[in-house]
């Protein structure tokens, strides 16, 4: 658990969320009971994984000293392998030299789990929210997340599910979603990934989040056909703001995006 996390009481429940190979029930789910508060979300489109980290942190703070609102941003980045607070080396199976040549960028970040992958054609959603003012409850949290995963799935046709002990959306035995969050005086940020059109020759390189024996798929690949970004994202935002009592006012353009996230902060 991050030094910066000030609750015993979170430290504990991240910890049983985040460490893998943790059995967790998924307890019944159950939405936000509060009313809905106003949110931002923004398109960002292709964004390197330092500068979002970068991004995310500056939000972070100002969420915590109330200059700003519950802020998603949706993206994907160029092609990456993160290494969670739980990461095993091992679970890089190539060589620095082998992914430098395949064009992957490798990087330490401070969210939960261990080793993953993002490239084009994966929807990243990060989420810079107050859980304090939702509910402070780390596993409803994740649940949450992979709740509306899980009905965006359905809109599009596709049966998905959790598996009892691994955060994530799968399908039969492949993972279709990765989730991994940072919580700081109970302000979130990271998130998820969802596998849309993204290249899955580029999880050879890596243990997906640890799991040797599960592989991982795409919607593109369940569905047989080219997937619409901008459809998902859509459906994804109805299902997060119904489950987290969010109201958000529109998807914001990049151009709007950059003057906004950037005041007072760059």
């Amino acid at each position: 658990m991050p030094s910066n996390c000030h609750s015993t009481d979170l430290e504990s429940q991240e910890s049983k969320v985040l460490e893998l190979g943790t059995a967790i029930l998924p307890r019944q789910w159950e939405s936000a009971s509060h009313p809905s508060r106003p949110s931002k979300v923004y398109r960002m489109g292709l964004v390197p994984y330092r500068e979002a980290w970068e991004l995310q942190r500056s939000l972070v703070e100002r969420r915590k000293a109330q200059e700003i609102e519950d802020t998603l941003l949706f993206l994907e980045h160029p092609p990456v392998i993160t290494l969670g607070r739980n990461a095993k080396g091992e679970h890089v199976l190539s060589s620095p030299e082998v992914l430098e040549q395949a064009g992957i960028e490798i990087m330490e970040t401070d969210r939960g789990g261990d080793v993953t992958y993002h490239g084009p054609g994966q929807l990243v959603c990060y989420l810079i929210l107050d859980l304090g003012a939702i509910r402070r409850d780390v596993v409803w949290y994740v649940r949450t997340l992979e709740e509306a995963i899980i009905r965006t799935a359905k809109d599009f046709g596709l049966a998905t599910e959790r598996r009892e002990g691994w955060p994530g959306v799968w399908v039969d035995q492949a993972k279709v979603a990765a989730i991994g969050i940072h919580i700081s005086r109970w302000v979130t940020s990271h998130g998820f990934a969802l596998n849309l059109e993204t290249d899955l020759n580029f999880f050879q390189h890596i243990v997906p989040c640890g799991i040797a024996a599960c592989p991982v798929t795409s919607f593109r690949q369940l569905l047989g056909k080219p997937v619409n970004r901008s459809m998902v994202e859509e459906h994804l935002m109805q299902h997060l703001d119904s489950l987290l009592g969010l109201e958000t006012r529109g998807m914001l353009s990049e151009d709007l995006e950059r003057r906004e996230l950037c005041q007072p902060m760059c």
